[in-house]
């Protein structure tokens, strides 16, 4: 049964993982990379979707700008329109040997939008942790019924999975407090 709590471990730190990338994707006032790598670009000369990190460097030369060099050049107005599509608030502008974005100062009222969608990301990751909880809950209980354990393991073992949820959503609350208030840093 430890390997199930072990097991279960695994699961929750993905959720936690998942999580992170999803924060780190939410727009701050500061331009980072992680804003738009996982964009997903139809690339219509390869007729396949894929994450703008595969297609182009990013980088940050400074706060209020995102600097994205294509590997391939006739990805230039696909890149350009998914980023715009990407519904970030960003206009990005092309020269012909890179894409650079700038990152405007948020307003009071995108500030109060994004704060709602971290919490929204931040209610999905709990319930996945939650998902992960019953899932193991059911499985212990089937192995007491099938006489694999006893009820006293049972018990402890339940009182562990709930142990592991309370403090993964304890994480997941501290995380979204602290991209709150990234967000709201004016």
């Amino acid at each position: 049964m430890d390997e199930y709590l072990e097991a279960m471990d695994e699961d929750v730190v993905k959720a936690q993982e998942a999580m992170k990338r999803d924060l780190a994707a939410v727009r701050t006032g500061r331009a980072t990379p992680s804003l738009v790598d996982k964009i997903p670009v139809n690339v219509v000369s390869y007729g396949t979707t894929m994450p703008l990190n595969q297609l182009a460097t990013i980088q940050a030369p400074d706060p209020r700008l995102l600097v994205i060099t294509p590997w391939d050049k006739t990805t230039f107005v696909d890149i350009e329109r998914a980023v715009v599509t990407a519904d970030l608030g960003l206009n990005p502008s092309n020269d012909g040997k890179v894409i650079r974005v700038p990152v405007p100062a948020l307003t009071a009222e995108r500030r109060q939008d994004l704060v709602k969608q971290v919490k929204r990301i931040g209610e999905e990751t709990k319930v996945r942790i939650r998902q992960v909880r019953r899932e193991y809950n059911d499985t212990f209980k089937e192995a007491e019924k099938d006489g694999e354990i006893s009820e006293d393991d049972l018990h402890r073992l339940l009182a562990n999975v709930q142990e592991v949820t309370d403090v993964q959503v304890k994480k997941v609350d501290e995380a979204v407090e602290a991209k709150e208030a990234e967000v709201l840093e004016v």
